[in-house]
């Protein structure tokens, strides 16, 4: 009988001497993302060049017309502070960052077991290993100085949704630029016909005009489907995984406030985590 009960005990003291590592931020390219833009391009690359006359499909005015004039009227639907703090999110949809939610629980867990071990107070020796997720740093050294639990909440929660709202402006900007690449494709669609029609009598000029009508509707779908909606779609995974680790720290960081049985914190954290995902801490 005093064997069994002892059980849990001993499996609780040995994974609370190992020490918290938290990693910093993985940094590196998200090789999904770079292998299928990269691929898409040469692809359609190696289309062209087949074909043979690869140098028919370069026109200066075409592009302009289609990558300054989605630039320009993208800009209109939102302001331009908002165009220029966007740019730094989406370019992180090329990178890999940050912890998976599985890891972020684990750690969370290996958190709440030792602060119900050893005290609240004592988690300021971890603070080191937490300077990979400021975070969870910032949670736990909220916890640490005595800042009530409601406040903790409350601070923690904001901050998500601020992140969101930057995640779902930058998601949306990359959307409303997607729309307006196959629009301005078709305005100089119509500008290169008008030009052609106004040219008949000069065939010399009919050529580049074919190419102008012809080109931008060529530059704005690839615009459109092979960079900004692609783009948009991982902007949205990615914000949607930071969102989830940063539930688990909250989710983490008030058990640990409460001294609540880190068993109980595993059940509730198996709750959110995808089911390929849920950790098994105490087993």
């Amino acid at each position: 009988m005093s064997d069994t009960a002892n059980e849990p005990i001993q499996s609780f003291t040995a994974k609370s001497d190992v020490p918290v590592r938290i990693e910093p931020r993985r940094q590196g390219f998200d090789m999904a993302t770079l292998l299928g833009l990269i691929g898409a391009v040469l692809l359609i690359a190696a289309a062209i060049w087949m074909g043979g006359n690869w140098t028919a499909f370069i026109d200066v005015p075409s592009i302009l017309m289609v990558i300054l004039g989605t630039f320009a009227i993208t800009t209109v639907s939102y302001s331009w502070s908002e165009v220029v703090q966007a740019q730094p999110v989406m370019w992180r949809t090329l990178f890999v960052r940050g912890q998976a939610p599985d890891e972020a629980a684990m750690k969370v867990l290996q958190l709440a077991e030792r602060a119900r071990r050893r005290g609240l107070l004592a988690m300021q020796n971890e603070f080191s290993a937490l300077r990979g997720e400021p975070y969870l740093l910032r949670a736990m050294t909220m916890l640490v100085d005595g800042m009530p639990i409601e406040e903790v909440e409350r601070n923690l929660t904001f901050e998500t949704h601020a992140m969101a709202q930057r995640h779902q402006r930058s998601t949306g900007i990359l959307r409303r630029a997607a729309e307006v690449a196959p629009a301005m494709g078709l305005i100089g669609t119509l500008v290169g016909l008008v030009q052609m029609l106004g040219a008949l009598d000069q065939p010399d000029a009919i050529g580049p005009a074919m190419a102008v009508a012809l080109l931008t509707t060529f530059y704005g779908a690839v615009m459109a489907n092979v960079i900004f909606l692609p783009l948009a779609s991982k902007l949205e995974r990615n914000s949607a995984i930071e969102l989830l680790v940063n539930h688990i720290y909250i989710l983490g960081a008030l058990s640990i406030g409460h001294q609540e049985n880190p068993r109980r914190l595993e059940l509730v954290l198996n709750t959110i985590l995808p089911a390929n995902q849920r950790v098994r801490y105490f087993d």
